[in-house]
């Protein structure tokens, strides 16, 4: 049964898109119903971590529906909210695997072993590469570069290659994800502010690449002075004209995905999750198609999309929970209390700002996934819309969620690389707080020039 969740979850999804065009109530209360269903099923094998926020998310919500006296059969609409969210997470195997068949990820790579002497320079090399690969790869990117590093680190000492690895790959995967278009809090942020993503683009590209430099000036002074000792060299070295090339080639692809995916939006009047989910599968394959990949293409991609899928449980239960919740909170009076601390401060936006920074800090270190925090954020500050620019919120909002991802001992991120290098969360952590205060700051600066 695990091993087929994925043609369950995929049939109410594609189900789900359908109706997104049907507009069929029949439809949506039976999706509703199949929603019930996939967290049912999904609750069982899902992780300690998201079974307790879930069950919290439900306990309240089903507390604040009866309080609200909702009728039972309307319960089922409520859980149906976040079924796009869970569709664009379900495409995304399809182009990290486009960029893996075509060996991208493989000579990219090669940036972190050209011309390399000492750790400072191996750390700018290391940030960067990471943050090229993010781009399409995401989380994958992370798990790709720590693998390489570690291995090319062997013989640096255990303490070294922790604090050097638990650095560079975290920082880039957060500067990365800031305005990439497949970053689902930058797309749940484009579609709640009802802002558009290309005015977001130049300042969230801004903020990234003023970071990276920070960082990478930063992580050169402080490991210039520890000698690089590769463990093995490589026989086969990348020559720096086809790292440049490939990278190029990334470029070219998300500028061209970028703008179809811009263009239907515009042109159906799209909402832009819903635009990118339906654009990333057929795209993907013209890809392949094009550099002649595509039997090894469809092979491996439908493997790897295959194997995410089934694993997909947190997120099921995560987003049905959490519509179930959003939506209950909505019917109540409570939603006028929640958003009291920050109506008080409606003559302040930079309290506001703060504060939003501070609700992300204070609930990833009590282990909520952001998308679970942006929720409830978007329904607290929607009134702030009209008074302040939207544009300036969302920056926040975005920044705030990826700037804490970076210390959150609970984040996807931080455990991922807890278990790659072994070595305790708490410690990855204090290490990079810093980095997320810093990076916070700076978007609240940004965010405070145009609010």
């Amino acid at each position: 049964m695990k091993d087929r969740l994925y043609l369950f979850y995929s049939s109410v999804l594609i189900l789900y898109i359908i109706n997104r065009f049907l507009s069929s109530a029949t439809l949506d209360y039976v999706i509703g119903l199949l929603a019930i269903t996939m967290l049912v099923i999904s609750f069982k094998q899902g992780s300690t971590l998201f079974k307790v926020l879930g069950g919290a998310f439900m306990a309240s919500g089903s507390l604040m529906y009866v309080t609200a006296g909702l009728s039972i059969k309307g319960l089922p609409l409520f859980f149906t909210t976040n079924m796009q969210l869970l569709a664009f997470l379900m495409v995304l195997p399809w182009i990290n695997s486009v960029v893996h068949v075509g060996k991208y990820d493989q000579h990219i790579n090669g940036l972190m072993k050209e011309k390399v002497h000492h750790l400072g320079s191996l750390y700018s090399r290391s940030v960067l590469t990471t943050y090229i690969l993010m781009t399409f790869l995401n989380l994958s990117a992370v798990n790709l570069s720590q693998s390489v590093l570690l291995k090319s680190m062997k013989n640096m000492s255990k303490a070294v290659r922790d604090n050097f690895i638990s650095r560079a790959t975290i920082r880039a995967f957060t500067m990365a994800l800031i305005w990439s278009p497949m970053e689902i809090i930058v797309a749940i942020t484009v579609d709640a502010t009802g802002v558009s993503y290309l005015i977001y683009l130049p300042w969230l590209l801004g903020i990234s690449f003023f970071i990276l430099l920070v960082d990478s000036v930063i992580g050169r002074y402080r490991f210039k002075s520890i000698a690089y000792e590769p463990a093995l060299e490589s026989a086969h070295d990348v020559p720096i004209q086809k790292i440049i090339q490939e990278i190029l080639k990334l470029l070219a692809a998300l500028i061209l995905f970028l703008t179809i995916v811009l263009s239907l939006s515009h042109l159906f009047q799209l909402n832009f999750i819903l635009t990118v989910t339906l654009v990333i599968i057929p795209f993907s394959c013209l890809w392949a198609i094009i550099i002649k990949r595509w039997y090894l293409f469809k092979v491996f991609g439908f493997e790897v999309w295959k194997q995410q899928t089934n694993k997909t449980q947190n997120f099921v239960i995560l987003f049905i929970t959490l519509a179930f919740f959003t939506n209950s909170l909505n019917e109540t009076t409570l939603l006028q209390y929640v958003q009291r601390p920050f109506v008080i401060f409606d003559h302040s936006p930079l309290m506001i700002l703060i504060l939003i920074l501070a609700t992300y800090f204070f609930m990833a270190m009590i282990g909520v996934h952001p998308v679970g925090t942006i929720a409830i954020l978007l329904e607290v500050l929607a009134p702030l819309f009209h008074i302040f620019n939207p544009v300036a919120i969302g920056i926040v909002l975005i920044v705030g969620a990826l700037a804490t991802s970076s210390s959150s001992t609970f984040g996807v991120v931080l455990t991922l690389t807890s278990i790659n290098t072994e070595q305790n969360p708490y410690r990855i952590t204090l290490r990079n707080l810093p980095f997320t205060l810093l990076y916070g700051a700076i978007g609240i600066a940004v965010a405070m020039m145009i609010i």
